[in-house]
């Protein structure tokens, strides 16, 4: 249905005298930020997004180029944008960055311009069939903080730039042209019939317009609010609900002191907002909040500035933040790097308003002493490298808002245990383990503090105890968790087993002897899974008898494996290598294992039914998460050199500076910080040990600019295609011959520096003592 109004009404503007010219701003500083490519990964399996995001923002104005999808077939937009499509429905304010589900899509605006209005998105398809428009990536551009397109339907440039809480829309109609938004409360990422529970708008007599939407998505009862405000007073506007066919249109503007406005609510809400013929660029300044419109309007007094004011702030903050690194390579791995690390820097985003309120997992609001409360947590991936990242490379602050937010949610939650992956303080339960541990440890024995250990500490324990949760109730009788009783049964064993012995370390840490006692007994539980016949880790029935048939190759959902199977999650024992190694036969034998997983011939599978099952070589699968740290393994076995060989075949088959530039979902981070480590030099199998195992590099040199103030660079000579194997290393000076660093010896400062050679060296680190952290041989 189209829609024409000439009804006129009288507004306040937020900033008339400050509206930006209709050009384009200039470009960012040359830098860290220049080198950033925000495309790279809205193609393929990526699922990143190309819009505006401040670091760890809590808004993240993006395009959607649909969202008319349904479950299943939105896999694909997951992020809202998909690089191939050719049409743009509107700009939304809330994304993941690379998860493998989605959500979000919150609070759609899509200018048009003409004498009527669309208020349905329309086909994609046929041109003019709605609002949305087709547009040309020759007419976009994007950069940490900024994107900006043409829309050639709409006959509109749209411009978006962001801040922590805040996101803003710019718009250049055409001279003379009558200018509309379309507000769609409807819109939202992975659709269904009944996701919208209610939603409500309001127009303000100061002309703001203020709203709520709650939804049932991925997570239940999800409530977001928002408050928006122009930069030109509206000519008129309509409010509708199209499930009841109710409409609001118009306003009577009110005298002073009056309370008058306009509202209304439903599941089905879309608004038209006219402007009339402008004669300057548009701005829409937009706040959310978790926690009630109130929140909302707070957060948007609370970042003044225009548009040109916020994109500038937002870029010098990108600009700090990349510049804990300082790399050095050819361009197009700099701007894969420099991509990568960009990525890293959005999640874990920021979920508390300005004032220090928060919505907890329990659907309550609390208030935050001392730190920002901070969601979307993705820990079985993140757990891994993402967060052992940013333990290096951002302050104290962060990495204890991060535990804080944790553990908040743990008080909150009316389980009473950890997040496991958590959106806007809302628990989805998606995905095995409780990886929130790990990431805890790793920061407390790295030196993380601004937070209570003990009450850590026994979040953590009582993450591990909750019997309900994913079979720990086996598990903790039997040492494993039973496949007749509970899916995915040998992954969680394995899982479980890594998360106890992180507890045990921070408990061993803390002179908590009796705890990590407790759990280092369990920290052994992947023994049970283990089976020499096969030589996998298998699915065991209450009864002890491993579940048959076996095939280890098959990959189904709710089966013995999660996302994976016995090729992949045969080698999850981060924390005991050493010991799986003893029981698969020693060294040769888990060379030569290790050997026929990246070289399986793969012809006669067909893995089309499992969405995350990407990027593979053989049966290592590099777009998943379990496989990450495979590569690095053959370090534990004594072949170095393998590790290096493997390290190359990776990124140079996974990565590329492209849109398709990603094998696999980001995954808030996880994708990007394994070619980050990789490519500085090292990475960390096993977060919690304080060790990261050297691989080799694929930069000239990397500078760690580090919170302390201290600089660690990593220097390789000689490194080209000619010459990819390590002839030798040093570290400070003095030749290291171990495949591994240890973390304080990073944060010291320093220099490590490797000499590349075109053969591989069969000497270097290949001794027992020269081999990574395993309990088995535990040297530290």
């Amino acid at each position: 249905m189209r829609i024409t109004s000439k009804i006129s009404i009288a507004a306040l503007a937020f900033g008339l005298a400050t509206a930006a010219p209709a050009q384009d701003s200039p470009a960012p500083a040359p830098g860290g930020i220049a080198d950033v490519d925000p495309f790279i990964g809205t193609g393929g399996e990526g699922h990143t997004f190309p819009g505006a995001v401040a670091p760890f923002g809590m808004v993240q104005l993006s395009p959607d180029t649909d969202t008319t999808c349904v479950i299943r077939e939105c896999y694909p937009h997951a992020a809202g944008y998909r690089y191939e499509d050719p049409t743009i429905q509107g700009f939304s304010h809330t994304h993941f960055s690379g998860a493998g589900h989605s959500d979000l899509g919150d609070f759609l605006v899509m200018p048009t311009s003409g004498d009527t209005v669309a208020l349905e998105p329309g086909d994609a398809k046929t041109p003019g069939s709605g609002y949305r428009s087709r547009f040309s990536h020759a007419e976009e551009t994007a950069t940490p903080g900024y994107y900006a397109v043409t829309l050639s339907d709409a006959k509109v440039r749209a411009e978006m730039t962001a801040g922590t809480r805040i996101g803003i829309h710019r718009y250049t109609f055409q001279p003379g042209a009558a200018a509309h938004l379309v507000l769609d409360l409807r819109s939202s990422l992975y659709n269904y019939p009944g996701k919208i529970l209610w939603s409500s708008l309001r127009l303000h007599p100061d002309g703001t317009i203020t709203g709520t939407r709650e939804t049932r998505g991925w997570s239940a009862g999800r409530k977001l609010h928002f408050a928006m405000r122009f930069s030109a007073p509206l000519t008129s506007h309509a409010f509708l609900n199209k499930e009841e066919k109710v409409e609001y249109r118009g306003f009577q503007a009110p005298g002073r002191g009056s309370n008058a406005l306009s509202q209304l609510s439903g599941r089905a809400l879309v608004a038209q907002l006219d402007f009339g013929k402008l004669d300057r660029p548009l701005e829409v300044k937009v706040a959310l909040s978790m926690v009630d419109e109130a929140g909302a309007l707070a957060n948007l007094a609370a970042e003044p500035g225009d548009f040109d004011a916020v994109r500038q702030g937002t870029a010098a903050a990108w600009q700090r933040e990349l510049g804990a690194l300082e790399i050095d390579a050819p361009a197009p791995m700099r701007k894969m790097l420099y991509t990568a690390f960009y990525h890293t820097l959005i999640a874990p985003s920021i979920a508390g308003d300005a004032d220090g309120r928060y919505r907890g997992p329990d659907d309550q609001v609390h208030q935050a002493k001392d730190f920002t409360f901070r969601s979307t947590f993705s820990l079985w991936d993140t757990f891994r490298a993402e967060h052992p990242l940013l333990t290096l490379v951002q302050p104290d602050k962060v990495n204890s808002d991060i535990v804080n937010s944790l553990l908040a949610s743990q008080a909150a939650s009316p389980h009473g245990i950890l997040p496991v992956w958590q959106f806007h303080g809302r628990e989805t339960w998606t995905m095995i383990g409780y990886h929130a541990v790990p990431v805890i440890a790793d920061a407390y024995l790295k030196g993380v503090r601004g937070f209570d250990a003990n009450d850590a500490l026994d979040a953590m324990v009582k993450s591990a105890s909750y019997a309900p949760y994913g079979g720990l109730d086996d598990y903790m009788q039997h040492g494993y968790v039973a496949i007749d009783r509970e899916p995915e049964a040998a992954s969680k064993t394995v899982e479980y087993a890594y998360d106890d012995w992180t507890i045990a370390r921070m408990a061993r840490a803390m002179g908590k002897t009796d705890v990590a006692a407790t759990f280092d007994k369990r920290a052994a539980n992947w023994r049970n899974t283990f089976d020499k016949g096969t030589g996998f880790v298998r699915a065991r029935k209450s009864d002890g008898a491993f579940r048959t048939p076996f095939d280890p190759t098959a990959i189904n959902y709710g089966s013995d494996y999660t996302e994976g199977n016995a090729w992949q999650y045969s080698w999850f024992v981060p924390h005991d290598q050493a010991g799986l190694f003893a029981l698969m036969g020693g060294d040769k034998a888990v060379v030569s294992k290790l050997d026929k997983m990246f070289d399986f011939d793969n012809s006669k599978l067909d893995y089309s039914h499992a969405e995350d099952i990407a990027g593979l070589i053989g049966q290592y699968i590099h777009g998943n998460e379990p496989s990450h740290h495979v590569a690095y393994l053959y370090n534990y076995a004594g072949a170095p050199w393998r590790t290096q060989e493997r390290l190359k075949q990776i990124l140079d088959s996974q990565y590329k500076p492209s849109p398709d530039g990603l094998s696999g979902n980001d995954d808030l981070g996880q994708m990007s910080a394994w070619l980050l480590f990789s490519a500085i030099g090292f990475y960390p199998v096993a977060p919690g040990s304080l060790e990261y195992v050297i691989g080799r590099p694929f930069t000239n040199r990397t500078t760690l600019n580090l919170p302390n103030g201290k600089r660690f660079a990593v220097v390789a000579d000689g490194l080209d295609d000619a010459h990819p194997y390590i002839g030798a290393v040093t570290l400070n000076g003095r030749a290291l011959d171990r495949s591994y660093l240890r973390h304080d010896e990073i944060v010291a400062g320093g220099e490590l520096r490797f000499r590349m050679q075109a053969k591989p060296n069969r000497s270097w680190a290949t001794g027992k003592a020269a081999r990574p952290f395993s309990t088995a041989t535990a040297h530290n």
